[in-house]
């Protein structure tokens, strides 16, 4: 089984399972952020992972979610749902703005 070296901030280097991780991806980047809880201290750690780092744990079967970070806006919202009863263009609706 693949072991993953990483560093807990309280206990120093740690040896972690890829099942022991979770990686937190932006969808409009090639980077993330990958978490896990330290095996001595159970304190939560999370580490900045660029592009390499990514590819490394997505190759090794760490589980991953992608994350937004841009969340839909009152506007976004309001328009919608004026649109749910009319024949509207979504995409259109959803890309321009206000």
């Amino acid at each position: 089984m693949t072991t993953i070296k990483s560093t807990c901030s309280r206990c120093g280097d740690v040896k972690l399972q890829p099942m022991d991780l979770a990686l937190e991806l932006d969808p409009a980047e090639d980077s993330g952020v990958y978490r896990f809880a330290c095996p001595t201290c159970a304190q939560i750690q999370r580490r900045p992972a660029n592009a390499r780092v990514v590819s490394v744990l997505l190759a090794t079967g760490v589980p991953y979610e992608v994350v937004r970070t841009d969340l839909i806006t009152e506007s976004e919202i309001s328009r919608f749902a004026e649109a749910l009863g009319q024949d509207a263009d979504f995409i259109s609706m959803i890309t321009s703005t206000t």
